[in-house]
């Protein structure tokens, strides 16, 4: 059962990367402006990198947007944010995303963190 949820955490990951590649091939001009505008958004300022990762966790639970929950919770991993840190962040999500938020973040938030745990060691 664990092996599944391995499994799909990364092949997840996969598949967003190959649609972005497929998305790119057919529309080079948005992607790349898209791409410049996000690249910008995330680059180290008053804010710091692993500052603006776990506020985009925190949006992506409430927007309950799968992919990017898995993407940004690879991005605060990334930036070294700890467990502790990003479970917190999902706290503060769930104060205003409600039980919604609270579901994804007790299940495919811990999962993405021992899966991609798992992966770097």
């Amino acid at each position: 059962m664990e092996m599944e949820a391995s499994n799909s955490i990364e092949s997840t990951l996969l598949s967003f990367k190959k649609g972005i590649g497929d998305f790119t091939q057919k529309m080079p001009e948005f992607a790349s402006r898209y791409n410049a505008f996000t690249e910008s958004c995330f680059e180290e300022g008053a804010l710091t990198q692993r500052q603006k990762q776990l506020i985009a966790l925190g949006i992506s639970l409430h927007a309950q947007d799968e992919y990017c929950i898995i993407y940004h919770t690879k991005g605060c991993l990334d930036q070294g944010c700890s467990e502790q840190e990003i479970l917190e962040a999902v706290g503060v999500t769930a104060a205003f995303g409600g039980g919604a938020t609270m579901s994804q973040g007790v299940t495919l938030v811990q999962e993405c963190i021992q899966e991609l745990n798992r992966l770097e060691h």
